[in-house]
């Protein structure tokens, strides 16, 4: 069946083959069988129910989906919702942090069959069994593209083992998640375990922040910390199911965060 794709953003993930489209159909439409809109962020509802409808006026089957409708996320298709190279092994996760919608959409952790490609998604590819973990790398270590691991690794399940796995790989980046101010110790005890092996330049830490009750100044702090334990940061604004960012100077405190020369030259200013 010849489906085409539209999605109503551009990522660093989108699909870009011939059969993938970002917004309105085009002048010149390729023959397809049926048109599917993909939604990853609930903000993006809106604009993905006019996309359907404005694909609907040339194409008699259009079907709306994907995270943001709640999609638990079946077997993965490389290349069908994300460009070539990007992965899922696993869906679903163990905790239930009370800021993450990935519990709810998609359940308990469930292992998929492995599909070849070098940026892992996975939500906790940690909490998935030593075989499947074992059988992903494997995968990995025969991929032409260096390893990225976008998806994040939890760093209260790091050990010395997966640093082992870690370095039997050629590494791009990982991500740790330091999402709760009072998992403090967990992320150090992780950055002491990378930092064995790893540059921080491949070693970087999803910062949440802009959360109720949250401030800028412990926010830099956070980030701060994560530079001194030897991570690079990566500033991440907390959204809720509307989109809404926090107000006030929080966007000016992410963009110091999120981009590795400006990270460095607010270090080397201090």
């Amino acid at each position: 069946m010849r489906v085409i794709r539209v999605f109503p953003r551009l990522t660093s993930q989108t699909p870009v083959d011939p059969l993938a489209f970002v917004g309105d159909p085009p002048l010149f439409r390729p023959p397809a069988d049926e048109v599917h809109v993909s939604c990853v962020f609930t903000w993006d509802k809106p604009e993905a129910e006019r996309l359907r409808a404005a694909w609907a006026g040339y194409y008699p089957v259009v079907r709306v989906g994907g995270p943001a409708y709640d999609d638990r996320g079946g077997d993965f298709t490389p290349g069908r919702y994300v460009k070539p190279g990007v992965t899922f092994t696993s869906r679903g996760c163990p905790n239930r942090c009370d800021f993450c919608f990935v519990p709810a959409r998609e359940g308990k952790l469930r292992e998929l069959p492995i599909q070849p490609g070098w940026t892992v998604q996975d939500n906790n590819l940690t909490a998935c069994s030593t075989r499947h973990v074992d059988a992903v790398f494997q995968m990995l270590a025969a991929q032409p593209h260096a390893v990225d691991f976008a998806g994040g690794l939890e760093a209260a399940r790091l050990n010395a083992a997966w640093v082992d796995r870690l370095r039997a790989i050629r590494l791009r980046q990982l991500f740790v998640g330091y999402d709760d101010p009072a998992r403090d110790k967990t992320v150090q005890r992780a950055a002491a375990l990378l930092r064995t092996t790893f540059r921080r330049n491949q070693c970087r830490c999803y910062v949440l922040m802009g959360r109720e009750g949250d401030t800028l100044d412990a926010a830099r702090r956070r980030c701060e910390q994560v530079w001194e334990w030897g991570l690079m940061p990566f500033a991440m604004l907390y959204r809720d199911a509307t989109g809404a960012r926090p107000d006030g100077g929080w966007r000016q405190l992410q963009r110091t965060f999120i981009r590795p020369a400006a990270t460095r030259a607010y270090f080397k200013a201090k």
